[in-house]
């Protein structure tokens, strides 16, 4: 969308928004000359200008010239109170409600107000906009919910606070990641366990094949790791074509290894290439842990029972599809420290 060029009083007026300058939008308001919704080239009004420095008493002034709040940035979608939504500015948001401003009126991308506090961390603005009948479950164009941009970026009490007013818990992002995968991949130990604790599914899958927990030990986030261990996740072998175990290897965390040797994970299936836990620790390089594998006497292991059963288990576990839910063969409810 395009606009008429910016006049010399449009230009004075966004300036005052910008600065804080109430005195200056006043006179230019008073002249006749200017539109209190005057847009620039990217369609930013100076009530969006004003908001988005978080000059209150501007705000109110432009709001009482007949500033509308619902009008959007051509270029990001974003409305006035999107854009005090996304400072956590309080008062700022009361004030644009008061004057009819939509709750849930998206950007381009289809976040609302209420996914971008979420984003922010801004609790105070997510109770407010909860409170005034924001949706917790209003999708982005790519399906990511207010709960999953919380539990993305680390922020446990909106997480509660969410799920507290009715969150999807297992929502999936069009790639299929949930709130409890993403937690899982950033390492928000906190945070897995309270989707857990609510019922979140450990076994739910991204697109790609990779669990919660084949992330978490990929990363190497051990405290993740024993989080999702105590729901008795799936050990064995995902359609990523790889074990957790194997993801663990790939780079280095002998931690996690040990971890999940002793819930069980079985060191002698084989990946999508063939390779065993203490091959694949070979190809890598990861010496280490080769030496924790051999320790266990798992290569021997594997060289008994390969040619009597691994062909046809491998066979079976490749055949599971993504997002297929797959029966929990290990772990304790409960685990301390190792």
């Amino acid at each position: 969308m395009s606009f008429k060029r910016e006049t010399p009083w449009d230009i004075q007026l966004h300036r005052a928004a910008i600065k804080g300058d109430r005195a200056t939008i006043i006179k230019c308001c008073g002249s006749g000359r200017v539109h209190v919704d005057c847009r620039d080239s990217d369609g930013t009004t100076p009530l969006m200008f004003a908001v988005a420095r978080c000059h209150y008493d501007c705000v109110q002034e432009l709001l009482e010239q007949g500033a509308e709040p619902n009008l959007r940035r051509s270029e990001t979608g974003a409305s006035s109170l999107f854009l005090a939504a996304q400072n956590g500015d309080l008062e700022t948001m009361r004030l644009l409600l008061q004057y009819s401003a939509i709750v849930d009126h998206p950007n381009l991308d289809g976040g609302t107000p209420l996914f971008v506090a979420c984003q922010g961390g801004h609790e105070l603005a997510v109770r407010e906009l909860l409170a005034v009948g924001a949706s917790p479950n209003y999708p982005m164009k790519d399906k990511a919910t207010p709960l999953f941009v919380a539990a993305q970026n680390g922020h446990y009490l909106i997480v509660k606070i969410l799920l507290d007013r009715g969150a999807i818990i297992d929502a999936k992002r069009t790639d299929g990641a949930t709130p409890l995968w993403i937690a899982a991949q950033m390492g928000w130990e906190d945070i897995c366990y309270a989707l857990i604790e609510r019922g979140a599914d450990v076994n739910a899958l991204r697109q790609d094949g990779a669990s919660p927990l084949f992330k978490a030990a990929h990363k190497g986030y051990l405290g993740v790791c024993k989080t999702l261990l105590r729901s008795r996740p799936y050990l064995g072998l995902l359609p990523i074509g790889e074990t957790t175990l194997h993801g663990a290897i790939m780079f280095g965390h002998l931690d996690v290894v040990k971890l999940l040797i002793k819930f069980g994970a079985d060191p002698n299936i084989r990946n999508q290439d063939g390779l065993t836990a203490y091959e694949f620790s070979l190809r890598y390089n990861n010496r280490r842990i080769s030496e924790y594998l051999r320790s266990l006497h798992v290569e021997e292991a594997h060289e008994d029972a390969a040619s009597a059963s691994s062909s046809s288990s491998v066979a079976t576990a490749v055949s599971t599809p993504p997002n297929t839910p797959i029966k929990s063969v290990t772990g304790s409810k409960r685990q301390t420290t190792v």
